[in-house]
């Protein structure tokens, strides 16, 4: 696949193999995968950790609580290996902290992610209602949606190039308000090529909707070390969706150009995070759909690359999906720690999720998320961990 932005594939994998000392003729070690005990949810439902390792440092756990990646930790420019993403130490800050104030850490988001106005939508004839979370707006999935259920652990696997796991959650019909018995399988899979993938797929028995994301919030600084601002950020899009002060989208497709949106080439996140731009003002920040620029397919396509100078951590994110919501934690107020020790606040992180727009079934000219009998959702997000190289220059 031809990389879109200024350093390849091969590049950041070239700089990882210098850091572990592996030469790039010679065969990598296998992958690994272990798997223990992560205590259990306040109702006694046991949970488990898996963690999936490769030979370049990188190490990624997954819960079978919520489909939740808790940690994905990865080295720098110097080998110095430390967690990337927010979240919190025991099970406890997943099933009560993160669920009393709306975080997601790490989650897997669904029945659909995003918004739905009103928490209501018209499918086939017929009004459904899902409960709202945020205001009036139904968020991420309704008041249990998937990043608050046990998932089924449905099969590990180890090979020379992979070690993934792959989970399973059957949500019934009417669940949430939602139509048909909706069955979901999420496999994680870190590579050889530092690539942590996010392979979806789901079937139903009536027609329903799906939009379905992973919530990780990104800091390559690393977990508890304060803001993203110098983060260097890339999008591969000409366009977003503007929303209304509920952070709704209004129908239409507007250009980034001329706008603190155009990410078009790269810059520091910080550095029109403060515009005075209306749609800055209703998020407290950026927290909007960017559209991708490609059409929806089944092969994975540059989406965004996200590069913190200091460290030299490079992540790169491609998928699928036809969206890109970039958030960038506009509501973390201080009033939770993660395994660091340190409190979040605005700011110290930003999620990238891939899905499509908010608010779909509501507006017939976005990208459907229906989903029928007989067919199945297929949708894969990739993101490949690399460095730059110190002096890399910076926008």
């Amino acid at each position: 696949m031809q990389a879109l932005f200024p350093h390849t594939h091969a590049t950041l994998l070239a700089a990882a193999m210098l850091m572990t000392g592996t030469a790039a003729a010679q065969p990598l070690p296998a992958p690994t995968l272990a798997r223990a005990p992560f205590g259990a949810t306040p109702d006694g439902q046991p949970v488990e950790q898996f963690t999936l390792t490769n030979a370049h440092g990188m190490r990624v756990r997954v819960l079978s609580y919520g489909g939740i990646i808790s940690a994905i930790e990865a080295p720098d420019r110097t080998g110095h290996v430390d967690n990337v993403v927010l979240g919190f130490p025991t099970l406890a800050g997943y099933t009560v902290d993160s669920a009393r104030g709306g975080l997601f850490f790490g989650a897997t988001v669904g029945r659909v992610a995003n918004r739905i106005a009103h928490g209501t939508f018209m499918l086939e004839g017929q009004r459904y209602h899902i409960p709202p979370t945020e205001g009036t707006t139904a968020l991420h999935g309704g008041r249990r949606g998937f990043d608050k259920q046990v998932w089924t652990v449905e099969g590990t696997a180890v090979t020379a190039d992979a070690a993934s796991v792959t989970l399973k959650l059957i949500s019934p019909d009417g669940q949430e308000g939602f139509p048909g018995t909706l069955t979901t399988h999420v496999t994680f899979a870190l590579n050889t090529r530092n690539e942590l993938s996010l392979h979806y797929r789901a079937t139903t028995d009536r027609p329903t909707v799906i939009n379905l994301t992973n919530h990780s919030y990104f800091n390559l600084s690393g977990e508890g070390s304060g803001t993203v601002e110098n983060h260097v950020l890339q999008l591969n899009a000409d366009a977003y969706t503007p929303t209304d002060a509920n952070a709704l989208p209004l129908g239409a497709i507007a250009p980034v150009a001329g706008t603190p949106l155009d990410f078009r080439t790269p810059h520091r996140i910080g550095a029109r995070l403060r515009a005075s731009m209306p749609q800055m003002l209703y998020a407290h920040g950026y927290d909007q759909n960017w559209i991708i620029n490609r059409a929806h397919a089944a092969t994975p396509a540059p989406a965004a690359r996200l590069s913190d100078p200091a460290s030299g951590r490079v992540v790169e994110v491609l998928t699928t999906q036809p969206g890109l919501q970039v958030y960038t934690g506009n509501s973390l107020d201080g009033a939770y720690a993660g395994p660091s020790g340190h409190t979040y606040r605005q700011g110290d992180g930003v999620a990238l999720e891939t899905q499509h727009y908010p608010d779909s079934p509501n507006h017939p000219d976005f990208p459907s998320i229906e989903l029928r009998p007989g067919q199945i959702y297929d949708e894969t997000t990739i993101y490949r961990l690399g460095v730059e190289p110190a002096g890399a220059p910076t926008p």
